[in-house]
């Protein structure tokens, strides 16, 4: 009995130690709770604490809850946020390597876009965040980004004038000035009210995200372009990894990586789903020759791919199986 009891106490004190010991991360995210994006970080939550034992959680915060994409990559870089979900575009001024990814019509398709980032060119290019206070630990397919706006665009001279809003970025804003259109950055979780009022013609983003934000229902035109493969980014705050020993490092990799797979089933059953509720909600998709706008994309790659190193990641991603 002595025993027994003993050995309940040191297993109470264990116990208490570990919970003692437990720490939930915060994560970051501009979309809805039910995208998959968010969902994708729930999940990696899940293996990280099974694989820790319950030390380590991860609370995901949707809806820009702890700001835009712009606030919460300096909360990153700064350690007030460990954990955070944005798009490659929004890093490119920041991790030069991530320039590469985001250029018009680089990846041939989804397959070449998902071999390429799954693979050490894909590590390489996370790799540059960690100079810059960031560890880059996963690529999220973000699907196609054509434009959706209050007119229909069927060519390129349809866009000559229209207000678009681009994400906060060099790359962005010059595209649309090249495609004769007025480039406007903007928060995402500010384009419905954008579009509302009149403060922008249109946008441009992937079929969930159209979907999701309503937006379709003052922007009833989508035209598919399918300009850019811009990938998502999972990030951790450095400050926070490099307090973690070597094997929850690896786990936290290994958790992340894990996430990919499972976000990618959610994100392919979204786009269909998403398609079908607008099209059923009235948005009419459009089609266009694609060539013109991928000829108006050459001064891009001239402009902001000039080290050499970028250069030759670009070329090895293009020229990649």
């Amino acid at each position: 009995m002595k025993k027994l009891m003993l050995a309940g106490v040191a297993s109470a004190l264990a116990l208490g130690a570990a919970q003692a010991q437990a720490k939930q991360f915060r994560s970051a995210d501009v979309q809805p709770g039910d995208y998959p994006t968010v969902k994708a970080v729930q999940y990696m939550s899940e293996q990280l604490s099974k694989d820790t034992n319950g030390k380590y959680t991860i609370r995901v915060f949707p809806s820009s809850q702890l700001g835009s994409e712009k606030d919460t990559i300096e909360q990153v870089k700064l350690g007030a946020l460990e954990f955070l979900r944005v798009n490659a575009g929004t890093l490119n001024t920041i991790c030069p390597a991530m320039m590469v990814p985001i250029m018009p019509f680089i990846f041939r398709d989804t397959a070449h876009m998902r071999s390429t980032l799954d693979g050490p060119l894909g590590d390489e290019i996370l790799a540059d965040c960690e100079s810059h206070g960031m560890v880059g630990l996963a690529f999220y397919d973000s699907g196609s980004r054509s434009f959706y706006t209050k007119v229909p665009i069927r060519s390129m001279a349809d866009l000559k004038g229209l207000k678009i809003r681009v994400q906060q970025s060099d790359v962005w804003v010059a595209m649309m000035k090249l495609l004769g259109a007025n480039p406007t950055p903007m928060p995402t979780g500010e384009v419905f009210t954008g579009l509302k009022t009149g403060l922008i013609d249109g946008a441009e983003n992937n079929w969930p995200t159209y979907q999701s934000s309503h937006v379709y229902e003052v922007a009833k035109y989508f035209t598919l372009s399918e300009h850019s493969m811009a990938p998502d980014v999972l990030l951790m705050s450095k400050r926070a990894y490099d307090a973690l020993t070597p094997e929850e490092k690896t786990l936290v990799r290994k958790a992340a990586k894990d996430s990919v797979p499972y976000m990618r089933k959610l994100w392919e059953e979204m786009e269909v789903s998403s398609r079908a509720i607008v099209e059923k909600a009235g948005a009419e998709v459009i089609t266009i020759d694609k060539a013109p706008f991928q000829a108006a994309m050459k001064p891009i790659y001239d402009q902001f791919v000039t080290d050499p190193k970028l250069k030759d990641l670009l070329v090895r991603i293009q020229q990649a199986k």
